[in-house]
């Protein structure tokens, strides 16, 4: 436990404020100790450890309901449900009594483990809460017991505790939580607790209805649209249409005569009009005339800007990873290997636009967001309002959606709208809103990526030599996380997926080189494995075909020393009918990708017509530890092959003379119903420490697909998204 034997000397309101003011200083330092990517965390060893004090973490009352305080935002994943089936395992909870609350933003109480301040991504939420909240759940069964055993002068060792009710066989007595709840939670919290063995679960494993679903089918959900404050005014800014364009100056005349337009200010990010309502905002940031500087702006197209990124991969990189001798490896094969990739800008485009509502007072400042790194958010309005970060209140709510897009560590948007809050002046609850059209054309890309690849083969047909160059705008240099994660120059999320394959390629050479925009860009669904594996999944089932083996086979032979990989791929293939006669015009594709130490294997049988790509079916196999929720797996797996699919097929942010072409989902579709793919899921059966599944689903869909294209027409649509008309 962090500091728990400090904390148990104090009594339990003392103890909260000593870790309400540690969380306070805290903040001052998160931006420079944030690392957002816990795979290697993970990976390294056993599951993280933290406070496990159930007082913190849950509220019984009186009723017998049991409530969550949820560390992690909820943006659609199902982490309170998952965090919550976790305590009430051990807790003895039932179900039906399971409720939850997000927790305020005290990063000593409430951290990500792994982060080591308040955050949630990088599919880090199981994996650093799978012992804590079970302990949190064994604690506060402890807790009760104790109570009873005091209260019925009982020994504690005969007390049990099951589906909510705390028993004393040999005298008859019986309680709810309800009833002893109060004395419960006066008990000292134990100083180590004993979890279940899995033999005795009861709940982890089972497909238990979500916690969030009737809330957000009913309406009764809150989201940060739906706040209201009284007095409130709704802000829209206008930003430059060109990446790195400045305000020379504005006229806002003709806006500020808008009936019910109340203020018009210039902010970092453009100008900002204020008013009583977002239509009428809207309309005033219409009639704004503003004269822009672009003298320092990004007016390149996609097409030039890949032209130099082939001119810099035509050099040497930076060295990413060197594992024997790749060049001399290939000068020996026997054939060898050489392909192209290129990877579009993409948007984010959640279903919910960014917005938040900000309200400044005598006591500080309060914030109502869909906020998914709070320790962040709370350092940037405190820097931007000049106040310390413990004056810093944040409501988090639910969020439409992210996929990487609320948890900027720019913290741009929360930036925004203190810097609206700090130019009115004046005392005012302000709502920031940004449109579909200004989330898609305002930046916070996934990169534009190029990638290069020259592999060779033995006589033997096995893999003897492999150099691969990979061209990529870093999210990280000139950020206050380069220090975390760019090391001598190489952004480690630009060569993900690639130089950590579990493939047992012996000859290996990765090179990085960072290309420059001011196109701003951010870690989107799978980040780097979203490219990475979608070139070494392409490259692999090349080779298998240079050397004339069956694409799964070849995969097993580089994964003999790797069981679980190995078992993944098996039985993707085996539940998909691998190696069964498709008719013409149909293929089958496979591709394997290990993330977040999640291990994801997907079969996609497509079908090809008239230069027309139909994903008639994903079949996926996957190892994710101990399943908690095999329904939300199951989801998670389903929810990011719609995702992925639009970008496979379709999706792509591009430029014409540095403004953007995309303006909403009329031109940046997402997957139709209509598009949607049967989608079988199989779960291996372990009991590995949970890892994650919010962004594993994503890396293995498009090279399965372009995989099972070559099968269908034998053309190879190495770069997305694909492009059906090169099949005609």
């Amino acid at each position: 436990m962090d500091g728990t034997s400090a904390a148990h000397s104090l009594s339990a309101p003392s103890r909260r404020a000593f870790l309400q003011g540690a969380g306070a200083a805290a903040g001052a330092f998160v931006l420079g100790c944030f690392v957002p990517f816990g795979e290697r965390a993970v990976a390294a060893g056993a599951a993280a450890q933290g406070p496990f004090d159930p007082n913190v973490f849950v509220r019984i009352a009186s009723d017998n309901t049991v409530t969550l305080v949820c560390k992690h935002f909820e943006m659609g994943q199902g982490v309170t449900t998952g965090l919550a089936t976790l305590v009430a395992e051990e807790l003895e909870a039932p179900w039906s009594d399971m409720r939850f609350e997000f927790a305020p933003n005290e990063a000593a109480l409430y951290k990500n483990l792994i982060f080591g301040v308040m955050g949630t991504g990088g599919t880090t939420s199981i994996a650093n809460s799978w012992v804590q909240m079970r302990q949190v759940g064994a604690a506060a069964r402890m807790m009760f017991v104790a109570a009873a055993a005091e209260r019925w002068r009982v020994p504690a060792s005969e007390i049990a505790v099951e589906n909510g009710v705390v028993s004393h066989d040999r005298s008859g007595r019986r309680a709810r939580f309800g009833e002893l709840a109060a004395e419960a939670m006066r008990m000292p919290v134990p100083a180590e607790v004993t979890l279940k063995p899995p033999g005795a679960w009861k709940l982890i494993g089972q497909r238990l209805p979500r916690l969030d679903s009737v809330s957000k089918t009913t309406g009764r959900a809150v989201f940060s649209f739906d706040v209201r404050r009284p007095g409130m005014l709704v802000a829209v800014v206008r930003r430059p249409d060109l990446f790195g364009a400045t305000v020379r100056s504005f006229d806002d005349r003709e806006a500020r005569a808008i009936d019910g337009v109340v203020d018009v200010v210039q902010v970092p990010s453009g100008v900002a009009v204020l008013a009583e309502d977002t239509w009428t905002a809207l309309r005033g940031r219409e009639a704004l005339k503003v004269d822009w500087d672009t003298g320092k702006a990004e007016t390149r197209s996609v097409e030039d800007m890949l032209a130099e990124y082939g001119a810099l991969a035509d050099a040497k990189g930076l060295p990413a990873l060197r594992r024997g001798d790749a060049e001399a490896g290939l000068a020996r094969a026997a054939k060898v290997y050489e392909a192209e990739f290129t990877f579009p800008f993409l948007a984010h485009a959640p279903m919910e636009p960014l917005n938040c509502v900000i309200d400044l007072s005598d006591d500080g400042v309060e914030l109502w967001s869909g906020c998914q790194l709070q320790s962040i958010d709370q350092a940037a309005i405190a820097r931007v309002l000049g106040l310390k970060p413990q004056h810093i209140k944040i409501n988090p709510l639910f969020g439409g959606g992210s996929f990487g897009r609320r948890g900027n560590p720019m913290a741009d948007w929360t930036k925004e709208i203190a810097h609206v809050a700090k130019a009115v002046g004046r005392r005012v609850p302000i709502q920031l809103v940004w449109t579909r059209e200004d989330d898609i054309k305002g930046g916070f890309y996934r990169p534009l990526v190029l990638h290069r690849v020259r592999a060779g083969l033995d006589g033997g047909g096995r893999i003897i030599g492999w150099r691969h160059k990979i061209v990529c705008q870093s999210l990280f240099v000139g950020t206050p996380l380069e220090s975390s994660l760019v090391h001598d120059g190489i952004d480690e999320t630009s060569v993900e997926g690639v130089v950590d394959t579990p493939y047992e390629i012996g000859n290996f050479a990765v090179e990085s080189f960072n290309a420059q925009s001011l196109i701003p860009v951010l870690w989107w669904r799978s980040v780097g494995n979203s490219h990475g594996a979608h070139a070494m999944e392409t490259a692999i089932d090349e080779l298998a075909r240079l050397a004339g083996q069956d694409p799964v086979a070849f995969r097993l032979a580089l994964l003999a020393d790797k069981p679980r990989d190995a078992a993944v791929v098996k039985l993707a293939a085996e539940r998909a009918g691998w190696g069964q006669a498709l008719p013409a015009g149909r293929g089958r594709g496979f591709a394997y990708h290990s993330c977040y130490n999640t291990r994801v294997a997907m079969v996609a049988d497509v079908a090809v017509a008239r230069s027309a790509i139909k994903v008639d079916r994903i079949v996926a196999a996957v190892d994710c530890g101990v399943a908690v929720n095999p329904d939300i797996i199951t989801a998670q797996i389903e929810g990011a092959v719609g995702f992925a699919l639009s970008a496979c097929l379709r999706n792509q942010i591009t430029f014409a003379d540095g403004v953007v072409q995309q303006t909403n989902f009329d031109d940046y579709a997402p997957t139709h119903m209509s598009e949607m793919p049967q989608v079988e899921v199989h779960i291996i059966a372990s009991h590995a420490d949970a890892t994650g599944i919010g962004e594993p689903g994503v890396p293995p869909l498009a090279p399965a697909i372009g995989n099972a294209i070559f099968a269908a027409t034998g053309k190879r649509l190495r770069s997305l998204p694909f492009a059906a008309k090169a099949l005609g």
